[in-house]
């Protein structure tokens, strides 16, 4: 779980220097694949911007990419699921081979891939729908950043070319990263110092990001954070895995009781 926290940090941050990374204008009369993509993005948000109001065509438009994306979302997080069940017993295969040794080293590696088919788990599918969103996220990134027309507008009582001033949506973008991250990580089966991390400096990282970015990326990073909470809550529900789980570990604990006392009867009977 350590390696995913550092990757899944890792990711963030590299989505969060790449968007700075273009700086340069983008127009229709952009030539690169990538710049065109920027630029189509931008105008599906235009499209979406009733009345002119561009935080609205930015909110919409966030739902939708959301929603085309849930699929996605939900294999990562079903997938990563998968991985926090079996830690318990990677964690037990470890202590059985704890040498440095190729031979140890080797077992090792045979019984953790042999854990795995059994449990149907694939230890990299976690990862690959990130690599699968990044381009699009990012894409989104600088179509507010990079495309004039998404830099000016009123929303609320924000201007979305420049910062806000009240600090009321970095604190909000904070917040909704803090909750999707916490309720993520709040079934799992063991904690360490990696999710407690993930936990509390992310939310940080956001809220200084958005307190200088454009209130239209803040806008745009508050509501997919929103988003990504009230999915955690209806399709992964954290609450619903660790009641499971205990109705589960019950269950067994009474069968083994069950076991145990039809024992000592059997036992008794002989005598």
């Amino acid at each position: 779980m350590k390696k995913k926290s550092k990757i899944g940090f890792l990711l963030v941050a590299s989505l969060l220097i790449l968007t700075a990374c273009g700086t340069s204008e983008v127009t229709a009369n952009s030539s690169d694949f990538w710049e065109k993509l920027v630029y189509f993005f931008a105008e599906m948000i235009q499209f979406l911007s009733f009345n002119g109001s561009t935080g609205i065509g930015i909110i919409l438009f966030t739902l939708i990419i959301r929603t085309v994306l849930l699929p996605v979302f939900q294999f990562q997080t079903t997938s990563s699921r998968k991985m926090q069940e079996v830690q318990p017993q990677i964690k037990k295969l470890q202590e059985k081979y704890p040498g440095k040794d190729m031979d140890s080293k080797t077992a090792l590696a045979e019984e953790t891939s042999k854990l795995y088919k059994e449990m149907g788990v694939n230890p990299y599918a976690a990862f690959l729908p990130l690599f699968i969103q990044m381009p699009v996220l990012l894409a989104l990134f600088q179509a507010l950043t990079r495309v004039e027309f998404l830099k000016t507008g009123h929303f609320l009582w924000l201007n979305l070319g420049a910062t806000d001033p009240t600090f009321i949506l970095p604190i909000l973008a904070a917040l909704f990263t803090f909750f999707s991250t916490w309720l993520s990580n709040k079934a799992l089966p063991e904690k360490n110092g990696g999710t407690a991390v993930m936990t509390y400096l992310m939310p940080v990282l956001i809220f200084f990001f958005a307190v200088y970015a454009a209130s239209g990326v803040a806008l745009y990073w508050t509501v997919s954070n929103a988003y990504q909470v009230g999915q955690t809550l209806l399709l992964s529900n954290p609450f619903k895995i660790i009641a499971e789980r205990e109705a589960k570990a019950k269950a067994e604990r009474q069968l083994e009781m069950k076991k145990k006392r039809a024992l000592q009867k059997a036992q008794k009977k002989k005598k």
